[in-house]
């Protein structure tokens, strides 16, 4: 029975890259994917991952029908097999019910990919109605690492290196941007809830109040 399945994880954990995994699979068995992203880091129309894969892609743009789209390029004898969504938490609640009805009315597998919470913790609306609607959950094996060498559980936003958690929910960086730019770092939950970044942590431990200077 086809299925709307959600692969979920933090940034950096490797759902992209999985997403480009599952096409090249499937296309060596002469399937073919219509593909949607929405703000990939390699820009609009692509689907990258960060080991330096890419792929040409769908831009959903926030007003896009996606059922609409399936059903106009199958109307159009385009072959399409199952559909992929890359960075799935951008979208809207009414697109994944899209995506839903793709799977119900084409039955067409649709698998979406999306990081569950945003800097501040809280849900994507559009993850949350994947939670909602899915058939199946997947959570990514490959476990991203906060700095100190604990299981990353937290997208943190930070400007200039230090974390903030008030601003736009979405903000389009990348965890490997220049740190005086707007980027992502994965935390585990005890320092995202400290905000104490791999920056900060460097700048604490080179602090006097950590390493006593010897009296003259």
């Amino acid at each position: 029975m086809p299925e709307l399945v959600f692969f979920s994880g933090t940034m950096d954990c490797g759902k992209s890259t999985l997403a480009l995994q599952i096409a090249h699979n499937r296309s060596a068995r002469g399937l073919q994917a219509l593909i949607f992203t929405r703000d990939d880091r390699a820009g609009k129309g692509k689907l990258s991952s960060r080991l330096g894969l890419v792929t040409d892609a769908i831009e959903a743009a926030p007003l896009m029908d996606l059922y609409g789209h399936v059903v106009d390029q199958m109307s159009q004898g385009g072959k399409v097999d199952y559909v992929i969504v890359d960075e799935a938490q951008f979208l809207a609640p009414e697109q994944i019910d899209q995506l839903a009805r793709v799977v119900d009315d084409l039955h067409l597998d649709v698998f979406a990919f999306g990081i569950t919470t945003d800097f501040r913790t809280k849900l994507f609306p559009g993850s949350r109605r994947l939670i909602e609607l899915a058939d199946r959950i997947e959570t990514l094996q490959v476990e991203a690492m906060c700095w100190c060498g604990a299981r990353a559980t937290h997208n943190a936003r930070t400007v200039g290196g230090e974390m903030v958690v008030e601003g736009e929910q979405v903000v389009v960086g990348d965890v490997s941007g220049p740190a005086a730019e707007v980027g992502y770092e994965v935390l585990c939950r005890r320092h995202h809830r400290r905000r104490m970044t791999s920056a900060a942590a460097r700048a604490g431990a080179l602090s006097p109040d950590v390493l006593p200077v010897p009296s003259a």
